[in-house]
């Protein structure tokens, strides 16, 4: 006695599960291409940001040291500087702007007018522990923090000035240097999400 075999439906080949075992394995490779694709997507650049937050001298030397060694190495690098690190891009001498308030301008007289008016963290004493400091990194051939922010510059270090910060403490754009870029926590953020690298100083 022969066994009934069951007929084949219309648009399937010999065998039924051999369809749909390709059809699985297809959806099953889709998503796993997605997964690997998001996966990339969250996985760092490489991108080193720090946030200079100080406005002390051998601070801002410290992270412009790092930005200089991480854009030298091939890193993408971004400095976003907030409130005391503001000081450190002054411009030497820049008037305060008339549109300022008392508060501002008084504010303004106690703080850094530029790089070179910069103190020390420890042992600053009214600021001839910078001026030692100064003279003892020429001494030895050290850049000075001004030499190392040009350096910067030429190897395209980004660097952003806080607009938060600067609506803060009353500092206009007219008293910044020059070639500056500007942002808040999202232009921060932005950078910070993608870094191999994120520093705080």
């Amino acid at each position: 006695m022969e066994l009934a075999t069951k007929p084949s439906m219309p648009g399937e080949n010999s065998s039924g599960v051999a369809v749909s075992t390709e059809k699985a394995l297809a959806v099953r490779v889709e998503q796993l291409e997605k997964m690997v694709e998001e996966l990339k997507s969250r996985m760092p650049e490489d991108r080193a940001t720090i946030v200079v937050f100080s406005g002390d001298l051998d601070k801002v030397l410290a992270s412009f040291v790092i930005a200089t060694g991480a854009a030298a190495a091939g890193l993408e690098t971004s400095m976003f500087f907030t409130f005391w690190g503001l000081c450190a891009l002054k411009k030497a001498g820049a008037a305060s702007s008339t549109d300022h308030t008392l508060k501002e301008k008084m504010f303004a007289l106690v703080t850094p007018a530029g790089s070179k008016a910069l103190g020390v963290s420890r042992m600053n004493f009214f600021g001839i522990g910078a001026k030692m400091l100064r003279s003892m990194m020429q001494e030895k051939g050290i850049a000075s923090l001004e030499e190392l922010m040009d350096v910067a510059k030429d190897l395209g270090v980004k660097i952003i000035a806080c607009t938060m910060s600067m609506d803060a403490m009353g500092v206009s754009k007219d008293e910044l240097v020059d070639s500056l870029e500007y942002g808040g926590v999202a232009t921060y953020m932005a950078d910070a999400c993608r870094s191999k690298v994120t520093l705080f100083i």
